[in-house]
Formats: C-alpha cells, structure tokens, sequence
C-alpha cells in the first residue's frame, strides 16, 4: 500500500466517521461560510476535465456545502489552475480560489522533494507563472515522514523563500519538524505564516500544540483528520474547545480531499465541521469556519 495512503487509512480508522444521521442535535448548527484551508484537486478527481469530479461537479459541492473560499493545492499544479481559470464558474458558485504552488509533480516526489533541486526550480517557474486569479499565495502541502528531513536542502531553501516572499506555508509534518522548518527563517519563525495541516496528524500532545501556538504567532492549525478532536455526537472534546477558546485566532478547517473518496463525501465532512462549530461562541465559529482564512489572505468577502 502507498505510504501515504496508509498513514490517512490508519488516521481515518483510528477517528472514525460518524454517520450524520446518527447525530443528536447539540445545539445549532454553524450557518455561516466556510474557508476550506485545505482542499485538492488531484489528477485522479479531474483529469483534464474527463475525470469522475470535473469542475462544475466540485464547485456545487462547495456551494451546497456553503464553503465560499477554497486553498487549492493539487498534484500537480494543473488541477489548480484548472479552477483558477474556471472564473466564469467560480464566480457563479461564489467560491474563492486561494491558490498554492505546491511541490508534487507525481506520487513519487512525496519522498523526495525535500532533497530534490528540481523541485526548487519549479517552484520558482510556478511563482512566476502565476494564476488566472493572480499570484499564487503559498506554497505546499507537503509531507515529512521523518522530520528529520526538514533539513534537507531545499526544504531550507524554501523556507527562506516562503518569509521572503510572504508566502504561507501548508505542511503535514510532526511537532519536531515545525520547530526545525521554523528555524530555518531569517526571523526563526516569527514572521514566517504556516498552516500546520491536521495540527498534527500523529496526534501531538495539546500541550505541545498549544506550545508551539504560544512560540510562533503565525502558526495555524488546520483540523481535518485531528485525532481526539470531536467526542460524542461529533461535538469538540472538552480540551480542544478551551484551546480553540484560547487562540480563537488560529484555527482553521479543511476537507483535504487527497483521494476521490473525500469528494463522494465532500458535504457531510463540511456539515461535520458545522456540527462542532456551533458548539462554540458565534464569534469564535465565524473566526474558525471563515474570518481566519479571510484575514490570512487579505480577501474581500
């Protein structure tokens, strides 16, 4: 099995997902927009437009779901730009296309581009390049499987070009490897802007993760796939609900729709957020589910 496939598979069975049906209504739903921090448009979904979830298909998925702004990062960057130029479309849909430049060509430099030049240099063709919707806003997601390599000689380098250019950053990666990305930076971490995809997808100690939030103001932590995030009836565990309370700021949700099956289930993941969110103070769900993304973009809602 691929690598990657595994760890999410295990990440999936460990959490669960919970039928929405089987949920008790807590209390009222969130019922404002949704920033998708996270979000794929993967060869496998599209194609070239031949695909199973061409994009009209996904767009009405995020209108029904009420998500009104998307970070797009695709495998490769044609699926990217396939929605970025999708203008007429996006605009009909009122959805907002954020996008990332990020560093997978194919399935294979998931492994390597944190050694790997040529992958520095695409990046540098794509930020030139830029969009049909303008430059691109960040670079990412990509994965550390040993955090170690977070040394690695072009994950340094782009590091570098990330705070030079203030360009945000979407990286899977454990606790260790924020740390190590982080020092890399002119400022060590203090200007630099990074989503930390799942917050942790191994499950890093809250106290650990509040750390970090404490150490770096420009760390974000994105919730898909979190463990011990939600507890019964899909509302947020006691610990997470205070420290999302205590940095209101910084937090973000995703569907990370790495594989089809994630679009076949586009709506019930983003009505799970909604679930959880409105466990919360109004104030901090719209922070959470919507004014977070919007003011780490400097977008115009």
């Amino acid at each position: 099995m691929n690598f990657l496939l595994f760890r999410k598979t295990l990440a999936c069975s460990v959490i669960g997902f919970i039928s929405l049906s089987s949920w008790t209504t807590h209390a009222a739903e969130y019922s404002g927009p949704l920033f998708d921090a996270h979000l794929h448009y993967n060869t496998e979904a599209w194609n070239g437009q031949t695909g199973p979830y061409p994009v009209p298909d996904v767009l009405a998925r995020m209108q029904r779901s009420g998500v009104k702004a998307i970070v797009s990062n695709s495998r490769p960057n044609d699926g990217t730009i396939a929605l970025a130029q999708a203008r007429a479309e996006t605009a009909a849909a009122s959805v907002t296309v954020v996008p990332f430049v990020r560093l997978y060509r194919n399935r294979s430099d998931y492994d390597t581009w944190f050694r790997d030049p040529t992958i520095y240099d695409m990046v540098l063709a794509e930020l030139a390049r830029g969009t049909p919707v303008g430059p691109y806003r960040g670079i990412g997601e990509f994965h550390l499987y040993d955090s170690a390599n977070a040394n690695g000689a072009v994950a340094k380098k782009l590091m570098v070009l990330a705070e030079e250019k203030q360009l945000v950053v979407l990286a899977h990666v454990d606790d260790a490897a924020i740390d190590l990305l982080m020092a890399h930076t002119a400022s060590k971490g203090q200007k630099l802007r990074l989503i930390w995809a799942h917050t942790g997808i191994g499950g890093a100690p809250l106290k650990r993760v509040e750390a970090l939030m404490a150490k770096y103001p420009g760390l974000m932590g994105e919730l898909s796939y979190r463990p011990g995030l939600t507890c019964d009836r899909g509302v947020l565990c006691p610990e997470w609900r205070e420290l999302i309370l205590k940095y209101p700021g910084r937090f973000l949700i995703g569907s990370d729709t790495w594989i089809n099956q994630r679009w076949q289930t586009y709506e019930d993941i983003m009505r799970s957020y909604r679930i959880w969110l409105g466990d919360l103070p109004p104030a901090v769900a719209k922070n959470v589910a919507w004014d977070n993304g919007v003011a780490l973009f400097g977008i115009r809602p």
